[in-house]
């Protein structure tokens, strides 16, 4: 049974962490996706009556979720079966103010399911995310009745509804996760005959998941191309079975890394995955088929192998969190590989284009950037190296990956990043035969 706020090694700071060249073996559950995880709370909290979330995730962004809808007005609790229930009687915050500590997704959606409420909220962040655009608030919530202040922009912000839906049209350029958190609220407060025009809608795959989990949970929006969402009515209470039961996804985004360390290191099989899946981070595997690895998807289970790896042409526009784990597996590759989407990682935990720049070179790994290319020139051996997460948990994975075979052991400070999103990566990989050891 997970222990959801228990201290965990990752949670002490500046811990450093040393991957020594290893040949990998073994299998792997997926974890639990913090995309479907987080989503579902929301859901839940919207959700008058009971739901049962089996499958949790423990990482520092579900944590945050679950901290964050009960101060929205949702109790829950942990049941002996690893499951949790969720009561809610929807949004009736019992404190002034919610921290969605450094997770992107969390301020972008729960803060419009906060403005439901008539009570005057403090909607805060911290890391990176104190520095992340939020201005699309100040732009949007004047009209749906809301009114804000904001930091110049940027967090903290303060926030009164309660939200009105009406017809509005916003710009999808900058990050999905801000229509989901509007899809959501419209749901809730009854939306009827009113749509959102979204221009320029980016990672389109996460917004099938919001849609997925929203019909699951009795609201259904008529999505027109992704260029018009559009509510016929009916409030997310009506015509559900109580309890509402959600099964958290196996989760693509950090299991990734793992495939891809099974490429470029040794023969590992993993489980919990569904190909079928919404989620953006499943076409890891056409990354992979392209690169030439060994990979064999079958019923319940995927099988990849070391092979002689080659350069391979991806677009990651709508999947921009798989360029660290493909930057890993790039630099194992014959040749140049080419990713596009750049422009995508601005504004994530760190500037991730110039990090993953910087820290591969420390590696020995050439990158160029050109416009919204990334270009990762391959082939050669690995140097062992001193290298930093910059705060940034995919980083952190990407370069543990890639010490896999260099050719002494890769350091790793800052080690602790992971648990933003997968807090038991480290021992995942000792338990496919990594050598890897923490130090404090």
């Amino acid at each position: 049974m997970p222990d959801l706020f228990a201290v965990r090694v990752g949670d002490f700071e500046n811990m450093q962490v040393t991957i020594n060249p290893s040949q990998l073996s073994g299998a792997l559950e997926a974890p639990a996706s913090k995309s479907s995880m987080q989503r579902a709370c929301a859901a839940a909290l919207l959700n008058v009556g009971e739901t049962v979330i089996y499958n949790p995730g423990t990482s520092n962004d579900d944590r945050a979720a679950l901290d964050t809808i009960r101060k929205l007005g949702a109790e829950w609790s942990l049941n002996t079966n690893g499951s949790i229930t969720v009561k809610s009687k929807g949004v009736h915050p019992v404190s002034d103010e919610i921290d969605c500590g450094e997770s992107g997704l969390g301020i972008r959606m729960f803060t419009p399911i906060a403005a439901l409420s008539e009570r005057e909220i403090t909607i805060k962040g911290s890391g990176s995310l104190v520095n992340r655009p939020m201005d699309f608030f100040d732009a949007i919530f004047p009209q749906l009745n809301i009114a804000i202040q904001s930091n110049e922009g940027k967090l903290p912000l303060v926030i009164k509804g309660p939200l009105k839906p009406e017809d509005i049209e916003v710009d999808g350029s900058l990050s999905s996760q801000f229509l989901t958190g509007l899809l959501m609220a419209y749901g809730a407060a009854g939306a009827m005959g009113v749509s959102i025009s979204v221009n320029n809608l980016k990672s389109k795959p996460y917004i099938d998941l919001t849609l997925a989990v929203m019909e699951q949970f009795g609201v259904r929006v008529e999505n027109k191309n992704y260029h018009n969402f559009y509510f016929p009515g009916k409030p997310i209470t009506e015509n559900l079975v109580q309890p509402v039961e959600y099964a958290v996804e196996g989760d693509w985004s950090g299991s990734a890394f793992i495939l891809v360390a099974g490429a470029i290191a040794g023969n590992i099989s993993m489980t919990g995955l569904d190909p079928a899946s919404a989620q953006a981070d499943k076409t890891v595997l056409e990354a992979l088929v392209n690169a030439g690895a060994k990979i064999s998807v079958l019923p319940g289970r995927i099988q990849v192998g070391q092979a002689l790896l080659k350069s391979f042409h991806f677009n990651a526009t709508d999947c921009p969190d798989l360029f660290p784990p493909l930057v890993a597996l790039a630099a194992y590759c014959n040749g140049k590989t080419t990713i596009e989407g750049v422009n995508r990682l601005a504004h994530k935990e760190s500037n991730r284009a110039l990090t993953l720049q910087e820290e591969f070179g420390k590696m020995g790994v050439v990158i160029d950037i050109i416009d919204d290319l990334m270009i990762i020139q391959g082939g050669g051996q690995l140097k062992a190296a001193h290298v930093h997460s910059r705060h940034d948990h995919r980083i952190a994975m990407a370069c543990a990956v890639a010490g896999l075979r260099a050719a002494g052991p890769t350091v790793i400070e800052g080690g602790e990043a992971i648990n933003k999103s997968y807090p038991d990566f480290y021992e995942d990989m000792r338990l496919l035969r990594a050598s890897i050891v923490e130090n404090f």
